[in-house]
């Protein structure tokens, strides 16, 4: 164990809290790579690295490219992840809890939501009722697949179902992959719900209970100290701005897109 001049044991901890999206001020690549890049150089002293996770999900797409970049840096370092669960690890949450080798929440922790979402709006009717006509070119047939103000066409939902379907799939693989057979019976833990962290350790979503304190201490010792390392975060003018207001407009937004998310 590496020990510092002043006596402590620093143990790094990056923090990776909030929404799971590819903009600025959440959790994403992005944003979280520097102080995962940082967190492994120092987790070399001691061998270990904590992730303080607090977050309900977002991006299917993020949570992979962040989860597989923490397995890289821990195969190449070999250094022990140990994941603390906050408030919650849900959905996207819990995909980058899974990244590491230990897993401890609070026994009232969110954990879980193994499942994907995606929806909108079908506005195709109010538009019709007031006498709007759209007036929509594509070229191609699937172009405006799932548009708000068109129909809502069949093979639009057998093809939406689907690819929710290979993606749940992902996440269930991912699961498997990381928690082998700590899980406890699959229909349990892959029907999408959510659960307190007393469940969560009975179905061996968790290893155990413990805040980041905690784990600090029981990793590098009683005196033992957190490193904390943190996403960039946005500056100038758009930390002036309202960020609930600026989230609502762009999880709007996000919904329109119709991409896979894990919340």
């Amino acid at each position: 164990m590496s020990i510092f001049p002043w006596g402590h044991t620093k143990i790094p901890v990056v923090a990776l809290r909030g929404v799971i999206a590819a903009r600025m001020g959440s959790i994403n690549l992005d944003s979280c790579s520097s102080p995962i890049e940082r967190g492994f150089s120092l987790a070399k002293k001691t061998g270990h690295l904590v992730l303080a996770i607090d977050s309900p999900g977002g991006s299917a797409t993020q949570s992979d490219l962040i989860g597989q970049l923490i397995r890289r840096r821990a195969e190449e370092t070999k250094v022990k992840v140990t994941a603390v669960i906050g408030d919650a690890g849900a959905s996207g949450g819990y995909w980058l809890a899974c990244a590491a080798d230990d897993i401890r929440a609070n026994r009232l922790s969110i954990v879980g939501s193994i499942g994907v979402i995606t929806g909108g709006f079908g506005l195709d009717r109010l538009i019709e009722r007031w006498g709007i006509e759209r007036r929509l070119f594509t070229a191609g047939e699937n172009k405006a697949r799932m548009e708000m103000f068109s129909p809502l066409r069949p093979q639009d939902v057998t093809f939406t179902k689907d690819l929710l379907e290979e993606a749940h799939g992902m996440f269930k693989s991912w699961v498997r992959e990381r928690r082998g057979a700590r899980l406890g019976p699959e229909d349990a833990v892959f029907d999408g719900g959510y659960m307190l962290g007393e469940r969560a350790k009975t179905l061996g979503l968790i290893d155990g209970f413990g805040d980041v304190d905690l784990v600090v201490k029981e990793l590098g010792g009683d005196k033992a100290k957190p490193l904390w390392l943190k996403a960039k975060r946005p500056r100038g003018l758009m930390r002036l701005i309202s960020r609930s207001a600026i989230e609502t407009a762009l999880d709007v937004a996000e919904e329109r897109l119709m991409s896979p998310n894990l919340r």
